[in-house]
């Protein structure tokens, strides 16, 4: 018997619908972020209930002016040009999906134009606020090793995440970081204050099998949401408005730019896929010292 081809399978569909489901299963396939599947997911599949409703569930059918129908029904409903300019681009990876698949012999998506808007530069931390930050939490053990973590190597949520106890050494002061979806694996030098946060937190640490770092009460792995509400929460003890836990990062990143440790190390060790990434930071510190640095600045 002979196994039908990728290709034959796909073709076999005839809806909006279906595709939207093998849509999301070809972004799985590819190991896409979990973040960027579910966003992925949810935009295409607003746009194919709106589609649905003009009666318009042949993907060979559409035509950029239903796609610009949408958008502007999405502007009439403000969202804001960021957000339509988040499903245009899903929806143009959706469309070029469908061409790859074969379901359409045109792709009507690449007429489609992104709306014009401005990108909010990154919120830096000032230090009375990180140092706000860090007081705000300072009664609780497990909460302060995060910020710190986070503020001292400018990882990522999701890859603090997946920290295990055996990634921290305190003793010789590194940070391994393991492999999160689609972010680098890498080694990041841990300074003295976020080695004793986590330090001090170890003995405060439930009683567990599990070999996560950070987990709950009941010796779970504590998740991103809980990370990101709890920090959210000391950031309004802190009396800090307008920031997020992300910003942490960016507070990183700027510093160690400010301070003169090199670009390419910066990039480095932030996981940044691109150099200009990076550089994108320049244009929002003050300046730089004269004189490169090894060692990375302790916040």
């Amino acid at each position: 018997m002979t196994t039908p081809s990728y290709n034959t399978i796909i073709c076999t569909m005839s809806t909006l619908r279906d595709a939207h489901q093998q849509f999301v299963g070809h972004l799985k396939g590819r190991s896409r972020a979990s973040a960027t599947i579910l966003a992925y997911g949810k935009d295409i599949e607003q746009l194919v209930k709106y589609l649905a409703d003009q009666e318009k569930t042949d993907p060979a059918a559409i035509e950029t002016t239903d796609l610009q129908s949408f958008m502007q029904k999405l502007a009439d409903e403000h969202y804001t040009p960021k957000s339509i300019s988040r499903k245009t681009n899903s929806t143009k990876t959706f469309f070029k999906f469908l061409k790859t698949s074969g379901l359409i012999n045109t792709d009507t998506a690449t007429g489609l134009e992104h709306p014009k808007f401005e990108n909010k530069p990154p919120r830096i931390l000032t230090k009375l606020e990180y140092r706000s930050l860090r007081d705000a939490a300072r009664a609780d053990t497990r909460m302060l090793a995060v910020i710190e973590l986070l503020l001292q190597t400018g990882i990522r949520i999701g890859e603090l995440s997946k920290l295990g106890l055996e990634d921290v050494d305190v003793e010789n002061l590194t940070l391994h970081v393991p492999p999160f979806e689609d972010t680098r694996e890498r080694m990041i030098p841990l300074n003295k204050a976020a080695a004793e946060a986590v330090k001090n937190y170890h003995p405060k640490r439930a009683k567990t099998p599990n070999h996560a770092l950070f987990v709950t009460k009941t010796g779970r792995p504590l998740l991103i949401r809980n990370i990101r509400t709890a920090v959210d929460r000391y950031f309004r003890m802190a009396g800090i408005k307008g920031a997020k836990l992300n910003d942490l990062r960016h507070t990183w990143v700027a510093f160690q730019l400010q301070a003169g440790v090199p670009m390419t190390m910066v990039s480095k060790l932030a996981g940044h896929k691109r150099l200009s990434t990076t550089e994108k930071y320049l244009q929002f510190i003050a300046g730089q010292t004269s004189e490169a640095k090894v060692k990375l600045e302790e916040l």
